[in-house]
């Protein structure tokens, strides 16, 4: 089972970042992206991949992210 962790910081995209760790992106309410990993991030731009070629560009201050984990141990 999986357990959300809301991304709000600096040090949380980084940790998602080092950790290659699968998010997923909300705006207004409406998931727009899951799967990605952050490959870069700035004040105003989380920047996601999910595949070699697909890139998605997320405005920080308009949209929520969540990292997702899988829990150990059942």
């Amino acid at each position: 089972m999986a357990r959300n962790r809301r991304l709000t910081t600096d040090r949380d995209f980084q940790e998602a970042m080092e950790g290659e760790v699968a998010i997923r992106v909300f705006q207004d309410d409406h998931m727009i992206d899951s799967g990605g990993i952050v490959i870069r991030f700035d004040d105003d731009i989380v920047v996601t991949q999910a595949g070699v070629s697909e890139l998605a560009y997320h405005p920080r201050a308009l949209c929520e992210f969540f990292e997702m984990k899988e829990r150990k141990g059942g």
